[in-house]
This record gives structure tokens, sequence and C-alpha cells, in this order.
């Protein structure tokens, strides 16, 4: 039977795409496994499937070699080295991201800080009283409304002050956090696209990933603390302007009863001076005089 069917025993070329018979065996051993006069070999045939290879991925076929191990090896040991200096580059900037995070959770500079505010509100507030003293001795009606003008003053400049240093502080952290987050996105990146040729490179990839994994904790650990430090500012800034405005307030309200003291007084003296010329016009002079002795260390 196989003599009469002879073509069920050829073997085909091993060549991608070549459908010619493999060249007939010439001795003992194993058989052929190319065809002969079309120059397919193991080399050209290997060439042939990474040519075929890269076309189905749409990427650009390797230059030829005749020792693709140790030309993967050179290319993998070159990928690593650019490895290295990506996640070292990375480690200084979490390094300096970290001092600026340090800095910036600081209790005895957020102390300092706070106590610079304070120091500032107590002096306006001692130039407020000053001011509403003076006014209150000048007329009563002028000295509340300019205490009124300059509480609303001092609040809407307060107001500022706060809104103004927590959008700076949030969008210097946005700033960094965003950073750090690209690095770490462009080192993941390329360690991803090194991780084929660098097999042989196993122990230093994975250093690489613990350095980008410390990176993305570190970037955690920034965001958390520069949104606990916003709420501070945010709870003490509150604080501070709600003490000023009660302050103020109070203040306001004094200077509002002492103006109304003020005025009663002076409707009495004039009631009092009235009365006085119309009884008597040649005494009126001196009672006059002896009430003004009188009323004066009121006054004072």
């Amino acid at each position: 039977m196989t003599s009469q069917n002879p073509a069920t025993t050829e073997r085909a070329c091993a060549y991608p795409g070549c459908t010619q018979p493999a060249a007939p065996p010439t001795g003992p051993g194993r058989p052929p496994e190319y065809c002969e006069g079309r120059g397919h070999t193991k080399v050209t045939a290997w060439r042939e499937r990474r040519r075929l290879a890269a076309a189905a991925a749409g990427t650009a076929a390797a230059a030829d070699t005749d020792r693709p191990v140790t030309h993967a090896r050179v290319t993998g040991a070159e990928l690593l080295r650019l490895l290295r200096a990506e996640a070292d580059r990375v480690e200084g900037i979490a390094g300096q991201l970290r001092d600026a995070i340090t800095t910036l959770t600081d209790p005895t500079a957020a102390e300092a800080e706070v106590e610079a505010a304070r120091a500032a509100a107590e002096q306006r507030a001692a130039a407020a009283e000053a001011r509403a003293a003076a006014a209150e001795q000048r007329a009563a009606d002028a000295a509340v409304g300019q205490a009124r003008e300059d509480a609303a003053a001092r609040i809407t400049a307060a107001e500022a002050g706060r809104d103004a240093a927590i959008g700076q502080a949030r969008d210097e952290a946005a700033g960094r956090i965003a950073a750090a987050e690209t690095d770490r996105d462009q080192a993941r990146a390329d360690a991803a696209q090194a991780a084929e040729t660098a097999r042989l490179a196993g122990q230093e990839a994975a250093a690489a990933q613990a350095a980008a994994s410390a990176a993305r904790e570190e970037t955690r650990r920034a965001q958390a603390a520069a949104e606990t430090m916003l709420a501070g500012f945010r709870a003490e800034a509150a604080a501070e302007l709600a003490a000023v405005r009660a302050d103020l307030r109070a203040r306001a309200e004094r200077a509002e009863n002492q103006a109304d003291a003020y005025r009663a007084e002076l409707a009495q003296l004039r009631g009092s001076v009235s009365s006085d010329t119309s009884d008597d016009p040649a005494a009126a002079p001196r009672r006059a005089s002896r009430r003004s002795s009188a009323t004066a260390p009121s006054v004072r």
C-alpha cells in the first residue's frame, strides 16, 4: 500500500509559507526539515517568523542577526540600565516631595504662623480700641459708624486672606501630587515595556518595582497629609474669624451704649441750663459752671 501512494510519506518544508516538500534524507539520522535550492534554513526560517510576527503586531521587526540570544541579552541590559536611571530620578523627586511635606506638616511652623496671625489681630484690635476711644470723645454717632466700617473692612480682609492662603496651599499640594503621579506613571510604563526583554534581570526589575511602590505610597501619604493640613487651616481660620467678629461686635455695642449715655447726659444738661436761665438769669452762669466742674470727672 505504501509503495502505491509515496506522496503520503513526504514531509513539507518547515519554512513559513513554503509548500515545497522537504529534501529527501541522504543517510541515517534526523531527516531534513527544509527544501533544497531556495535558501530555506533554520536561520532564514527564524528570521521569517520574526518578520511575520512583527507585521501581525503592527511593530517594526528587529535587525536581523545570527546571534539572537546575545542580541536580546545586550538589549535587555541597556533597557535595564535606563530603568535604573529612571528609578533613581523618581527616588530623587520623592525625596524632594518628602521634604516639602515635612515642612507643611511641621506643627512648630504651623504654631508660629498662627501665633503671628494672633499677634497681628491683637495689634489691630488695640488700634481699633484706640480709634474708638478717640472717636467717642469727638462724637458718639461718628464713632459708632467708624467702628462698624472698620469691623466690616477687617472681616473682609480676614476672609480674603484666609481664602487666598487655602487656595494657594491647595494648588501647591495638587501640583506636587500631579507631578509625582506623572513620574510614577512614566516609571511604571517604562518598567512594563522593558519587562519582556529583561527576563534575565529579574532581581533588578523587582527592586525597581519596589521603588515604584514606595513612590506610590509616599504620594498617598503626601496627599493625606496635605488634606489634613488644609482642614486644620480652615478650622483655625474659621475660629479666628469668629473671635474677631464677636470682639468687634461687642466693642460696637459698647460704643453705642456709651453714645446713648452721652446723649442722655447732654439732654439733661440742656434741660437744667434752660430751667436755671428761666428762674434766675444772673445766677445761671454760676450754676452752669458748677455743673460742668461736677460732671467733668464722669466725662473723663
